[in-house]
């Protein structure tokens, strides 16, 4: 699949917005900490990720009821989902100078009842974009940070009218903001996801 920006100029991806605010005091504090010790911009992305992967519990996995999606909100209460953990990355990867977009898979909900947008973050290596998913693993679910062929937590499948959107955002989806921006709970919160962009 290829990868297509939406925003031609590459430096709105390095642009802090309401959701990705790699400027707060939280994300700057965490992007030094995580850039301590490592050699390269490739080694932090790496650190960032894994990071936000294994120490930041999905919400729906640890059955956390709390909604999160500014960044620093993620990174300072240690829950989100999908969306709000790709957010956090965004903003972490952006306060090291490290393009980042913001992209989407179309997948079908764990109970087989209809479909959600699931949130994903790209990164801009050596001139090429490269999809990174830090939803967090689990079992039947290994993402893997990877330059060299993806390793997300999921495959969509056509039959099932699951997709992977090609348009990498410099900004978050308005619907999916929107939803988390109002939700009270978790629960609120996928009855009001969008299911498709």
């Amino acid at each position: 699949m290829e990868l297509t920006q939406h925003t031609p100029d590459l430096s709105a991806y390095l642009a802090a917005d309401e959701a990705i605010d790699h400027e707060h005091p939280v994300v700057r504090e965490t992007a030094a900490r995580l850039a301590e010790g490592v050699a390269d911009s490739y080694a932090y992305a790496r650190s960032a990720y894994e990071f936000v992967r294994d120490t930041i519990p999905h919400s729906q996995d640890s059955q956390d009821p709390r909604v999160t999606w500014r960044a620093s909100d993620v990174l300072r209460q240690r829950t989100g989902i999908c969306h709000a953990k790709a957010h956090a990355l965004a903003a972490l990867l952006r306060a090291e100078d490290i393009p980042a977009a913001l992209c989407y898979q179309r997948l079908t909900w764990d109970d087989g009842g209809g479909h959600v947008l699931h949130g994903l973050v790209a990164v801009r290596f050596n001139g090429a974009w490269h999809r990174q998913d830090p939803r967090g693993n689990k079992p039947g679910v290994d993402a893997q940070f990877s330059l060299g062929g993806e390793r997300l937590a999921f495959v969509p499948d056509p039959k099932s009218t699951e997709m992977d959107y090609p348009v990498l955002y410099a900004e978050p989806n308005p619907g999916v903001l929107a939803a988390l921006k109002a939700a009270p709970d978790r629960s609120a919160l996928a009855a009001t996801l969008p299911t498709h962009l």
